[in-house]
């Protein structure tokens, strides 16, 4: 399981005018990718948007038991509806013998 955070580990971190960044998006998105290099993107002298590496951070088969049993459970009504509509959605379409109807 990969979760994605907002934690980054950055090499450098550049500053480009949105009209550069829109220009050279291929080429800083390649940067990014290689070299872990950040963009923070200006329009008018302000920061207004940031092009960063995505940190994944991987977790256990515990983590995930833990986090899953953590969360709340689902109530039967809805459990027992979608069982039925499974049910009713993988049932043959087609009779098993060429004589049934």
């Amino acid at each position: 399981m990969t979760v994605y955070s907002n934690k980054r580990r950055r090499a450098s971190t550049t500053t480009v005018s949105a009209t550069e960044a829109a220009k050279n998006f291929g080429e800083i998105v390649d940067r990014v990718r290689e070299a872990g290099v950040a963009y923070v993107v200006e329009r008018k002298g302000r920061p207004v948007a940031e092009i960063a590496p995505v940190s994944r951070r991987r977790c256990s088969l515990g983590e995930l038991m833990a986090w899953l049993e953590a969360r709340r459970a689902l109530p039967e009504a809805y459990t027992s509806s979608v069982e039925t509509h499974v049910e009713a959605a993988n049932r043959p379409r087609v009779p098993e013998s060429r004589w049934e109807r």
